[in-house]
């Protein structure tokens, strides 16, 4: 007998869950602003329960995908309620399910906090943007914001390959054409090229997970397309690295030149819950490709100037640390002092510049120390 599976999704997206966590000898979890809730009076689950409510969601092609790999990715729709992700995966010997939650409406950039740098690069016509973080960061929603700004603001053709779809995306100004991998193409890699031949404009790429899919990617922004893609990777610097990395030796120093002419800026984000217990905000550090950056791109051994380059670089190009973000939520009364510190990257410093005591880098900081300066054009 499969689980009321429809009734627990609801329940999850009245309540506010981010993911829905389904494991035999459980009652269904949820995540709700971080932290993982069970269904209220909810029975154990049971591993047939599980199995036949996995079985009842898949289609053939996913259910072959999940009994050879003993784990799949795909999309379920509930009408009226919401779309979901759903990982299906083996563990000791029983089925278990994660199903992450996707709203029916794209957020715009300004109601997601992003900074005005953000639409600023969303304007680009060609090159490569990367939004980076860890998983359940918010990537897809900040993604799907910047292809809805794209839509609604010039005539373009944009082409997503996503694993699964996400988000549904309506043509406005734009044409929108989404493939999901394993239902209407075999790999990234594959649609990809298919896209290089269907006049796009804009691509984006769920993922850049392997050197094939990379080397793909930066051809298309070669040849003069807009491509954004995800990383899971902490900040700017580590993304960098992370690509350049991922090729062979004798292939690295040509990636890095083609990175520092290609890359257009990096958007590295993380969840900080909300002060009032109204979900999360994202903590947003933004790369943007200036002649200094490229520098850096370009010689392997000044990773560790990256960060100073994006502080320094806020009142000419509007770029920002993650600790100069965390500053503005916290004056702006969206995050704590605590949280602003748990997730600081250099919590001692920050903690300095909250209690007023100023240093020679008072320059970088100055634009984050009151809640309106960092947003007045309107981010």
């Amino acid at each position: 007998m499969a689980l009321d599976l429809n009734h627990i999704l609801s329940v999850a997206v009245r309540g506010g869950a981010s993911d829905i966590h389904l494991k035999a000898g459980l009652p269904p979890m949820f995540r709700v602003n971080g932290s993982l809730l069970p269904l209220r009076d909810a029975a154990r689950i049971t591993p047939d329960e599980l199995k036949d409510t996995a079985y009842g969601i898949m289609n053939e092609n996913v259910r072959l995908a999940f009994e050879t790999d003993m784990d799949a990715d795909f999309g379920y729709g509930l009408a009226g309620v919401g779309r979901f992700r759903v990982n299906l995966f083996q563990q000791r010997g029983t089925i278990g399910m994660v199903l992450r939650v996707i709203p029916y409406k794209v957020q715009e950039l300004d109601s997601l906090l992003m900074p005005p740098v953000v639409s600023k690069l969303a304007e680009e016509r060609r090159g490569l943007i990367l939004v980076t973080g860890a998983t359940g960061s918010g990537k897809s929603t900040t993604l799907a914001a910047i292809v809805e700004y794209i839509n609604a603001t010039r005539t373009n053709h944009i082409v997503t390959v996503e694993d699964p779809m996400e988000f549904l995306l309506r043509d406005r100004k734009s044409i929108i054409n989404q493939r999901e991998i394993g239902s209407d193409t075999k790999s990234f890699a594959k649609a990809l090229r298919a896209a290089l031949r269907q006049d796009p404009d804009v691509i984006l790429v769920g993922e850049m997970r392997d050197p094939e899919t990379m080397e793909i990617a930066l051809k298309a922004a070669e040849t003069g397309h807009l491509v954004l893609s995800t990383l899971h990777t902490t900040d700017a610097a580590e993304s960098v690295n992370r690509i350049v990395t991922s090729f062979e030796p004798h292939m690295q120093s040509q990636t890095r030149v083609q990175l520092a002419s290609l890359l257009r800026g990096v958007i590295s984000q993380r969840l900080v819950p909300r002060i009032d217990g109204r979900g999360r905000v994202p903590a947003v550090e933004v790369l943007v490709n200036t002649a200094r950056v490229k520098e850096l791109v370009l010689d392997g051994s000044r990773f560790r100037e990256f960060r100073e380059a994006i502080a320094q670089g806020h009142d000419n190009y509007g770029m920002q640390t993650f600790d100069q973000s965390l500053l503005w939520l916290y004056h702006s009364g969206y995050i704590s002092l605590e949280e602003a510190l748990h997730n600081a990257t250099n919590p001692d410093d920050f903690k300095l510049r909250v209690s007023g005591i100023e240093d020679t880098n008072e320059t970088v900081w100055g634009g984050f120390q009151q809640g309106t300066d960092q947003f007045d054009n309107g981010g």
